[in-house]
């Protein structure tokens, strides 16, 4: 195990405005509506004061590489693969076309765990983002780092899951198939270079996926979309999300909604019934 002290309580800052451009390719690339007035649909926080590290600092996997200086925002882990594992945030306040965004973010908690797949390492990020002052969303995002997979280690996810998708369990469902275009726009809009997203020979030979990967707040994203279109707009005011199983290009997703005793519980699923995303909403 290792000491990662000295990363705790770390904080990047980044500026941004929610422009004109960037609201029309949220909307086109979602195929949404224009909004009647300027406030954006919930989720467009993914895209705004996204990465900026120089192309020359990119890893085997397109995420910028890490090191052991005072400037590095997390530490090296000698674990290669990285995932976006959850989220849990809370919305204060729409963010409006023409906002100017501000956003502060924090290392919570870094651990590693041992197990029966090798090391894990958890890191904790607290992301707070304001718009034109007003704090709009705080998210905690757990990001996971495991070992590499091996050269002959079986594609995943499985190709039969748990039985057949059954959308009758649920009140409202909306069904699609992520396409390559989708994963590209995604990619672009977040500027997120990670390769299993669309280098499909790198996703399957290292990363040992049985194709591109659905970005997972890619899926959130879709996941709000649906609450939206059931709930009201800009209705959530606390959502949560956790990857179970990768969604893979070209096979279909389906997105559910039903009302818990808590509020809402959301699902993403494959046609075979396997979890991808499980999401909780409150309104």
């Amino acid at each position: 195990m290792s000491n990662f002290e000295a990363w705790i309580g770390r904080k990047q800052r980044a500026s941004d405005q929610l422009d004109d451009a960037l609201a029309a390719r949220w909307l086109a690339a979602f195929d949404l509506p224009a909004p009647v007035s300027a406030i954006m649909p919930q989720g467009i926080h993914f895209a705004l004061c996204t990465p900026d590290a120089a192309t020359s600092v990119l890893g085997e996997d397109g995420h910028p590489a890490r090191d052991d200086s005072a400037d590095s925002f997390l530490p090296t882990f000698h674990m290669p693969r990285r995932m976006w594992a959850s989220s849990a945030m809370e919305f204060g306040a729409p963010i409006a076309i023409g906002a100017v965004i501000e956003r502060t973010s924090t290392v919570a908690s870094i651990k590693e765990k041992v197990g029966s797949t090798g090391t894990l390492a958890f890191v904790n990020v607290e992301h707070e983002t304001k718009a034109d002052g007003t704090v709009a969303v705080v998210e905690t995002q757990t990001l996971v780092y495991r070992d590499a997979a091996a050269a002959d280690a079986p594609l995943s996810p499985p190709m039969s899951g748990e039985g057949p998708f059954d959308p009758g369990k649920w009140d409202a469902v909306r069904t699609l198939t992520p396409n390559t275009a989708l994963l590209f726009r995604y990619s672009a809009l977040t500027f997120n270079t990670h390769r299993i997203h669309y280098d499909a020979p790198y996703a399957r030979e290292v990363e040992r996926y049985r194709g591109l990967v659905v970005h997972g707040p890619l899926t959130a994203s879709l996941l709000l979309q649906l609450a939206a279109r059931e709930l009201g707009e800009n209705r959530v005011k606390r959502f949560e999300f956790r990857g179970m199983s990768p969604a893979i290009v070209g096979e279909e997703l389906n997105l559910a909604l039903r009302q818990s005793e808590d509020g809402y519980e959301l699902g993403a699923l494959a046609a075979d019934g396997r979890q991808i995303t499980k999401a909780s909403v409150s309104v």
